[in-house]
């Protein structure tokens, strides 16, 4: 992981210092509200339906067990006892009290955590995929770059006040396990024939009230090039975005309006100016950066024999979902789910987080990821520690062996938090997991996403499930719009309105009727996703509107 220098360290503590004193001229009277809420959300303090919530920062989704005690430290002090996991690989503290933010963002500090840039029209946490560094099928670890495009857009003035809010996202793999073309910009690790590292750069994806898929808008930058071309988006989107409209803001529809030929000619013409320019990333700089990320050395694993999975049917059909091939021999990555039934998908009690830094320290390098489906990741763990990380992790209740499957849902915290949110997430989460809590039968589903959001914000990225519920008004009352078809990576695609919106208490026997018209129409061993894409939406609403007055 990288670790904070002094400046980094002197940044972060004066920018708490700063805000301290900016609450308490708020609650003093000497700041009113107007002139409070840019200085709070720049510290990702918001107010929600029933009390203040505070977004913490976790660049990358890489976690140091240190940091995730911290965590569960301000969970149990500052809080209710638990914390949100978000699709932007950070966490929400939904019960904090105003007056006592600063105090856990000074908290934070002495882990080199906080709350910098997790609201605001300005760059926002820089994802990438949770098995970066580790994945089988990497060209390259993408989290170096992470680091250094983080370091470069945090605080930068001309970056601070943007059209509407940005959010990049840096894969390694082959296979795209970031959502690339679902962001502003997306860059995907490419190599050229003649060996020069670099990234195929996306631009112009994101979800929200108009959903779009990225465009290509460079086959291959290299890698040196990142920052500099990087900040002629920015700065063609800066001139050029809407600011007088916020629901036409975001890069998206500047893309859209310009058309992609003509915003690739302004970003061309702006990157001539610092094309080989100060901010050119250099040898050494890549050298240093990746030395933070070194490959962890840890005990010899024991032989794969070791164990039998199919001694244990419960052991073997968690390894079967939650465990994911490793680049090195004898290792393995774990996820461990936040989706057991009954739970909202994405929390963790302040209990579970203190057992997750003691496994991480016991069986994977003290490290822990954090993944854009809400789920955490123990990535550095020998095989032959597979039966006893099992163990500890059914203790704490977090091996469920649902990794993408229907229960493994991604959803907002939706009506019952978010002042946003047009209907509640969490209730029809839940109907939907005590619907179809039978493993034999998920198994027997396949992989299937399913995407919850409470509004048309699309924090549940509900326009890249298979299967996608909308919550949305209609005269006051909570209803549920479904999607069919959605999908992320390589074949990128947004879910389509199979009709009329349902009430919540429809949603599961909408769900069962989907489902069903997919097992009528499978072919051996084809995933739910392969199937809407052969047969089209047809068969789908037949099934369901036939059974739904």
């Amino acid at each position: 992981m990288y670790r904070y220098n002094p400046t980094d360290q002197q940044l972060v503590d004066d920018r708490v210092a700063q805000f301290r004193d900016q609450m308490n001229r708020f609650l003093g009277g000497r700041l009113s509200e107007d002139e409070f809420r840019p200085l709070r959300l720049q510290n990702g303090l918001y107010v929600q339906r029933h009390a203040p919530m505070l977004r913490v920062a976790i660049p990358y989704g890489t976690l140091a067990s240190a940091q995730l005690r911290k965590l569960a430290d301000i969970a149990r002090r500052y809080d209710r006892g638990y914390g949100h996991f978000t699709t932007r690989c950070n966490i929400q503290f939904n019960w904090v009290r105003l007056e006592e933010v600063p105090d856990i963002l000074a908290e934070l500090a002495t882990v080199q955590m906080h709350a910098i840039q997790t609201s605001g029209n300005c760059i926002r946490n820089i994802t990438t995929d949770p098995f970066a560094g580790v994945a089988a099928d990497e060209l390259f670890d993408p989290r170096p770059y992470c680091e250094i495009v983080r370091q470069w857009s945090t605080l930068a003035p001309e970056f601070l006040f943007l059209p509407r809010k940005f959010k990049i996202a840096i894969s390694g793999g082959a296979e795209d396990r970031a959502a690339v073309r679902f962001h502003d910009i997306g860059a995907r690790a490419r190599m050229a024939a003649d060996g020069r590292l670099g990234f195929e750069i996306h631009v112009g994806g994101g979800l929200g009230r108009t959903p779009m898929v990225g465009r290509l808008l460079k086959d291959f930058l290299p890698r040196e090039e990142l920052l500099n071309y990087f900040e002629a988006i920015l700065r063609v989107y800066n001139r050029h975005g809407r600011r007088d409209n916020k629901y036409k803001a975001r890069i998206k529809i500047l893309v859209k309006d310009l058309t992609l030929e003509g915003f690739a000619r302004e970003v061309e013409d702006e990157w001539a100016w610092s094309r080989g320019g100060p901010a050119t990333l250099g040898d050494e700089t890549f050298r240093s950066m990746e030395a933070f990320f070194a490959r962890h050395d840890t005990a010899p694993a024991p032989a794969d024999g070791t164990y039998d999975p199919a001694q244990d049917p419960a052991f073997s059909r968690w390894v079967a979902r939650n465990v994911s091939p490793h680049r090195a021999a004898g290792q393995a990555i774990v996820t461990l789910s936040l989706k057991k039934t009954g739970v909202p998908p994405g929390d963790a009690t302040a209990e579970q987080m203190d057992g997750i830094a003691a496994l991480a320290e016991r069986y994977s390098a003290g490290e822990i990821r954090v993944s854009h489906e809400q789920n955490l990741v123990l990535p550095h763990v020998a095989r032959g520690d597979l039966p006893a990380l099992w163990q500890g992790a059914r203790a704490l209740g977090l091996a469920t062996p649902n990794i993408g499957l229907l229960t493994d849902l991604v959803c907002c915290p939706g009506g019952d938090f978010c002042s946003l949110a047009n209907a509640r997430s969490i209730p029809v989460a839940d109907a939907i997991q005590q619907r179809f809590d039978d493993l034999d039968y998920l198994f027997d589903l396949g992989p299937l996403e399913l995407n919850l959001s409470g509004c048309v914000n699309a924090c549940g990225h509900h326009h890249i499930g298979h299967i996608g519920i909308l919550g949305v008004d209609k005269n006051n009352e909570e209803w549920y719009q479904v999607t069919v078809g959605g999908r992320e990576g390589e074949r990128g695609a947004l879910g389509r309105v199979i009709g009329p919106a349902f009430a919540a208490e429809q949603i599961p026997d909408v769900i069962q009727r989907l489902l069903e018209a997919y097992l009528a129409a499978r072919h051996e061993g084809e995933p739910f996703i392969d199937a809407v894409e052969r047969i089209g939406l047809e068969p789908f609403k037949a099934r369901v509107y036939g059974g739904v007055a």
